[in-house]
């Protein structure tokens, strides 16, 4: 996949992101004081020291020998120095344990705010995002706070006060000397906005070929089959080699600038110093400035470029993490597209009986699924839906759980409406055992107990049990404390599908939904499970998405979809007696041999 281009913030998304910050930071106030305390600290030190050294050249020139007295009075500037020198020490010490407790506790409350309100998203819009993206984006979020208080902690605040006190310094000494470095720092500062604001545009073009030359790298690294397959290696490195000659150019007029701008600081800062001198020179032929007035400002113009002179990448690296920070804020900020609605109670499922009501749903303007659908299911009613692919079976269930909200008519359960209970106690009432289970890179036991997670090892080893999974399960070296992999991976598709199943027995919902759950599984495997699922149905009003004869003949009831509609409903021997929609589609499954 490729790396998403880096693109100019807006301005109120940046302002945006200064305020969700500072809602998080605000938190630590005495943090905050402490960190701020130590750096208007570590400034002021280094805006003493030079006025010390001033004062020890001075007495040093002035002094026509070294006497007892001149020692004595070196010594105790010197002295001072040392204790500027002690507090800088500490000062720093104390801004990195206050940087320290400061940025880890907020990086992790944004951690934890990011990851709530992105859990809360509906399930759609998880279908609409790469679960890659989402989480470099949560990554990114968190990281790009640590960026942005380092280079505002580090370096811009400091730099201030440390162009604030010099000029201070300076201006008491003479005007003009603040005024000649005033000018100095305005041309730099002017200079690096324009030039940030010039160079910008380079710079998206070279991050937009950056992206799009790893995105050739990875669809080719992700299809090496293929490419070997048609003979495509040729063609895919003629292909890589264009994209990364226009990520050469790119990068070429990108650093090219770079260099030109550094070019320039460089002339102004050199410029200035230069300057400075000269005001100095003169001053000194009046007598306004001593010789230790040289020393105080070439270490206050050496204390202000070493803080500026990566002042073009301190803002770059700004922007950048408020770019970061901004593809996430997006996401918070994007209204819940399924919520509870207000005051809305939790549901309490006495029988389980199901209805769809003149239910009207689309996925957009020119994709309507259902249309005026009605369907009543009874408590404890097995009911199966069959029907071609993209007939709408499977959003029958998705609406059920409310994944998707309808935009007319109504579902309830034992009369009451889904869209007005709360989401936890409607999902806490249905039990789904998908056709491809996706497991946590857990253990097989967190995976099991997910369905109860107040359950006991024997309640878990139970359901295992019951869902025909406990032997494979005792058979690995690590039995119930075996890690199943990324999405279960280590796991065969039936074994997969049994552990769902496990997870379904253990929560025990009064309402199950299953969507192919028979599917993964070989014929061996199926026989296996017959009986779990004939118990897990078991007083449930089940609603199965199924094709397989073993599962529909479990049902009280089969309703054939097509279209978004019912076209034919019944028992599976009444259906198949007829010429319809069901006979066709079990003469395809069956091999044209009716069972």
């Amino acid at each position: 996949m490729s790396r998403r281009p880096k693109k100019a913030i807006e301005k109120g998304m940046m302002l945006r992101v200064l305020q969700i910050m500072w809602q998080h930071a605000s938190h630590y106030p005495w943090t905050l004081i402490g960190l701020f305390t130590a750096v208007v600290l570590l400034i002021l030190s280094q805006v003493l020291t030079p006025i010390f050294y001033k004062r020890l050249i001075d007495a040093a020139i002035v002094a026509t020998s070294p006497t007892a007295e001149v020692v004595h009075g070196l010594l105790v500037i010197l002295s001072s120095i040392a204790a500027i020198k002690g507090l800088a020490w500490i000062s720093r010490r104390l801004r990195g344990v206050c940087m320290v407790r400061f940025e880890s506790r907020v990086m992790a409350d944004l951690a934890m705010t990011a990851f709530d309100r992105l859990m809360r998203h509906s399930h759609s819009f998880f279908t609409d995002n790469f679960a890659g993206t989402l989480v470099r984006r949560v990554n990114k979020f968190v990281g790009s706070f640590e960026a942005i208080a380092d280079q505002i902690g580090f370096n811009l605040f400091p730099s201030l006060l440390i162009i604030a006190g010099s000029l201070y310094v300076l201006s008491q000494r003479d005007m003009l000397l603040g005024v000649t470095l005033s000018i100095g720092i305005g041309c730099f500062i002017v200079f690096n906005v324009i030039a940030g604001l010039w160079k910008q545009k380079y710079e998206v073009i070279r991050n937009d070929r950056d992206s799009e030359a790893t995105g050739v790298i990875a669809d080719a690294i992700g299809n090496a089959s293929t490419i070997k397959l048609f003979s495509g290696h040729a063609f895919e490195v003629a292909l890589f080699g264009k994209i990364n000659n226009l990520l050469r150019k790119a990068r070429v007029v990108a650093w090219s600038l770079h260099e030109l701008v550094g070019a320039v600081q460089g002339l102004i800062m050199f410029s200035t110093e230069i300057g400075m001198l000269a005001v100095a020179i003169i001053l000194w032929q009046k007598g306004i400035l001593t010789v230790g007035d040289f020393v105080l400002i070439q270490l206050y113009l050496n204390a202000i470029y070493n803080r500026i002179d990566d002042f073009e990448r301190v803002i770059r690296k700004l922007f950048e993490s408020f770019a970061d920070a901004g593809e996430m804020v997006e996401i918070m900020d994007t209204p819940l597209e399924i919520t509870d609605a207000p005051n809305a109670e939790a549901l309490a499922v006495s029988r389980g009986a199901i209805s769809f009501n003149h239910v009207t749903f689309a996925f957009h303007k020119t994709r309507t699924v259902l249309t005026d659908f009605s369907l009543p299911i009874a408590a404890r009613e097995k009911v199966a839906l069959v029907g071609s692919s993209g007939a709408g079976k499977t959003t029958i269930t998705r609406l059920l759980l409310r994944f998707h909200d309808i935009a007319g008519g109504a579902i309830t359960i034992d009369g009451h409406d889904i869209s007005k209970v709360t989401l936890e106690s409607l999902w806490n009432a249905v039990a789904l055992v998908p056709q491809e289970p996706v497991l946590f890179h857990r253990t097989l036991r967190e995976n099991i107990l997910y369905g109860r997670r107040d359950a006991t090892d024997a309640e878990v080893i139970e359901a295992a049990r019951r869902a025909h999974c406990h032997e494979f399960i005792s058979s690995l070296p690590n039995g119930y404390e075996t890690y199943v992999g990324e999405c279960g991976v280590k796991l065969s598709g039936g074994e997969r599908q049994r552990v769902a199943i496990a997870r379904a027995i253990l929560k025990n919902a009064p309402i199950l939904v299953l969507d192919e759950a028979t599917s993964s599984l070989d014929s061996e495997s199926e026989s296996l499970i017959q009986d779990a699922l004939h118990e897990l149905m078991r007083e449930k009003t089940v609603i199965a998405i199924a094709h397989r004869l073993s599962t529909i003949r479990e049902m009280d009831r089969i309703i054939v979809i097509d279209s978004g509609a019912i076209v034919a409903e019944g028992t599976h021997d009444v259906l198949l007696s007829q010429q319809g929609i069901y006979r066709k589609l079990w003469e395809i499954q069956a091999g044209n041999f009716i069972l």
